[in-house]
């Protein structure tokens, strides 16, 4: 069946496609090779810059930090979609005095940037009088505050994509506007929407680094430490290759686990349907 959004490419396009794509893979083979043949030519290779990674103890403390930023993803991932589940009801609440300090509260958090409000947080409020406010908590916040908004808009657009006859169904059953929503609606909309969910939650894996800014003992923070280490060479760079090969890990494993979870929540919709289809 042919695509109605674009025509299906002819040989000659299609010829052209690979040779581009080609073209693409030699490009970016050369300038990766560059930028390792000039890592080699300053001494980044060399085993004394390496060294330091071979001790127990960096390995261990690699580990900790490893522990710490998914600590702080863990507990942001899960504040992020809390958050953004409330303040997408809240933006379709038929009461005006909810729905609108939802949607200032929506567009406020999404339009400033995560590290100013981790900023806030940890420089700002103390400085207000405000005790108690730990890099952890400076990070977490911060990540809630901005990501919770992004998804609130993610939540919302998916419920108000689903067929209206859902919510007239729901409610002609003797369900209230809540339990519609909260029964019938939101798990489409999540399981609709997971791609754009589990997209969000890779920002929020990856934003875990800005605790760096603000003394957070995370991945990054403990690379910083490493490449200021003089008498191994300041192996910046290999500190940061080293703390880039744990974030490309980290996210590859939140989309092998978002990939299973997408599977299975299709699996069961199939059982479902094909069950209904028989009792029909």
């Amino acid at each position: 069946m042919s695509s109605v959004l674009f025509d299906v490419p002819g040989p000659k396009a299609r010829t052209r496609n690979v040779y581009l794509n080609i073209v693409t893979v030699i490009v970016v083979a050369a300038i990766i090779g560059f930028i390792l043949y000039r890592f080699n030519e300053s001494g980044q290779f060399t085993a004394k810059k390496w060294e330091i990674f071979t001790f127990p103890r960096v390995q261990h403390m690699f580990l900790t930090v490893i522990g710490a930023t998914l600590k702080a993803f863990a507990v942001a991932a899960v504040g992020s979609l809390v958050l953004g589940i409330l303040l997408a009801f809240g933006r379709l609440a038929d009461s005006k005095w909810v729905r609108m300090p939802c949607y200032w509260i929506t567009e406020l958090f999404r339009a400033v940037p995560v590290l100013i409000l981790m900023m806030i947080m940890y420089y700002g409020l103390p400085s207000a009088g405000v005790k108690g406010i730990t890099p952890f908590i400076a990070v977490v916040v911060g990540l809630i505050l901005y990501n919770g908004s992004v998804l609130a808009e993610v939540f919302r657009a998916g419920i108000e994509s689903l067929p209206k006859g859902q919510r007239e169904a729901g409610l002609a059953v003797g369900l209230s506007k809540g339990q519609v929503q909260r029964i019938i609606l939101l798990p489409q909309a999540v399981r609709s929407m997971l791609p754009v969910i589990i997209s969000q939650l890779v920002v929020i894996l990856k934003d875990t680094a800005l605790g760096f800014l603000i003394t957070y003992n995370e991945v990054l923070y403990y690379a910083n430490f490493l490449g200021s280490q003089g008498q191994y060479g300041s192996p910046v760079v290999p500190a940061l290759m080293v703390t880039a090969v744990i974030y490309v890990g980290l996210c590859l494993i939140l989309s092998g686990i978002a990939k299973l979870v997408e599977s299975r929540m299709s699996s069961r919709v199939k059982v479902v349907k094909t069950r209904v289809g028989m009792a029909g």
